[in-house]
């Protein structure tokens, strides 16, 4: 694509960027209505991810240590209240509504709350620093990246994920109603999972199926190899993990002007079924070792670069969940749409960014534009009903 058309496409953009839209996330079974709250590890790090999302980043304002402490315990008392629903609990004659009636008079439950801590939690405030998880960071930017820093980092990230959308727009205001004056929202984002068409992996607004090769979170080996935090990191964060969120906007208008057969070079897969284009169903591996010179799945191909299938590659894979969002139309007039991408993984470094620089310059990014999101450190779960998120670091 020559420069004056890739600069045409952009139009009022801020700018365009590579991104991971496929090769990690796999079909998955379907996420049960109610995860279990309690438990070694956070829930919303290995179930199947829910159909509706908020990624909601939070300025932690808390004046003091002993604020922070007040403000994680009462996240999780909402939280826990959330997982397992019941009535709200009444706050008097002349106190406001005990809830906000979203979801009629009793709270059905299943809203499973993720929560993830930034860099910038461990500075001078709360005399964490020497507590910062070891390989957190502010994210960089990548080539082809064009980052809005009111859309990115935070000192705190709740994902907050359910079955419907109601359910998370009111546990979202439930919590946001519990810490006033403990954080202030930075950014947020919400995001959805289209039902499989007609089966198999979901897709993604542009029409793909949305990767198919994540690691078995089955496999404890595995997960332990890939997923929980390792060797090196501060004693409290043992069973926590790295979370990766970008939001990558899609220039949907364009890319549907994009021939088939390019779009399907571009991903190295079919459009209707899924499959490598060196295979014939989506379950297939792709056969690189029979096409060394990208004959058939081209070398520029976006799950080439993502996987390679190498042995040196292998400690690079990254559990991938990927989520659609759809905020309306910008102020040009254009669709304004595209992926919430994120990744658990246990050294950001190792993973996510040495795949993020194989695809630096890849074909998609005339057709993406990542505008932001963050690094963040997914806290240890609660093993119990006398523990709170984050407990370990702050106590």
């Amino acid at each position: 694509m020559s420069h004056s058309r890739r600069t045409f496409l952009l139009g009022g953009l801020a700018g365009a960027g590579a991104g991971l839209l496929t090769g990690s996330a796999g079909a998955e079974p379907a996420r049960p209505a109610s995860l279990a709250f309690h438990g070694t590890h956070q829930a919303g790090v290995l179930a199947p991810p829910a159909r509706q999302v908020a990624f909601v980043s939070f300025d932690v304002i808390a004046p003091d240590r002993a604020g922070l402490v007040a403000l994680l315990r009462t996240i999780t008392d909402r939280a826990r209240f959330l997982s397992a629903g019941g009535s709200p609990a009444p706050e008097g004659i002349a106190g406001p509504p005990a809830d906000s009636g979203v979801l009629g008079p009793r709270i059905p439950g299943g809203a499973t709350v993720t929560v993830a801590v930034g860099a910038s939690l461990f500075d001078h405030r709360y005399g964490l620093a020497d507590r910062k998880p070891a390989h957190l960071k502010p994210m960089r930017v990548f080539a082809n990246d064009s980052l809005d820093p009111a859309w990115c980092h935070g000192d705190l990230l709740l994902q907050i994920s359910a079955v419907d959308n109601d359910s998370v727009l009111h546990a979202l205001r439930d919590i946001m109603r519990a810490t006033r004056g403990g954080m202030q929202v930075r950014w947020r984002i919400d995001g959805f999972i289209s039902p499989p068409r007609p089966s198999g992996t979901p897709r993604n607004l542009m029409g793909f199926k949305d990767g198919t090769a994540n690691p078995d979170v089955t496999n404890g080996s595995e997960m332990d190899r890939l997923v929980w935090a390792g060797a090196g990191e501060p004693g409290w964060a043992a069973d926590g993990t790295y979370l990766v969120v970008r939001l990558i906007r899609m220039l949907v208008e364009f890319w549907d002007r994009v021939s088939l057969s390019e779009q399907e070079n571009m991903f190295g897969r079919r459009k209707d079924t899924g499959a490598p284009l060196s295979g014939s169903v989506e379950s297939d591996l792709p056969d690189y070792h029979a096409d060394p010179v990208g004959s058939v799945i081209p070398l520029t191909s976006h799950i080439r670069r993502a996987n390679p299938r190498t042995a040196e590659t292998d400690a690079s894979r990254i559990l991938r969940r990927g989520y659609n969002y759809d905020r309306g139309v910008d102020g040009a007039g254009n669709l304004d749409m595209g992926l919430v991408f994120t990744c658990f993984q246990q050294d950001i470094g190792r993973q996510f960014e040495a795949t993020q620089e194989r695809l630096a310059d890849e074909p998609l990014t005339d057709y993406i534009a990542p505008f932001g999101g963050g690094y963040f450190f997914v806290l240890p779960g609660v093993p119990g009903a006398d523990v709170y998120f984050g407990q370990p670091l702050v106590g």
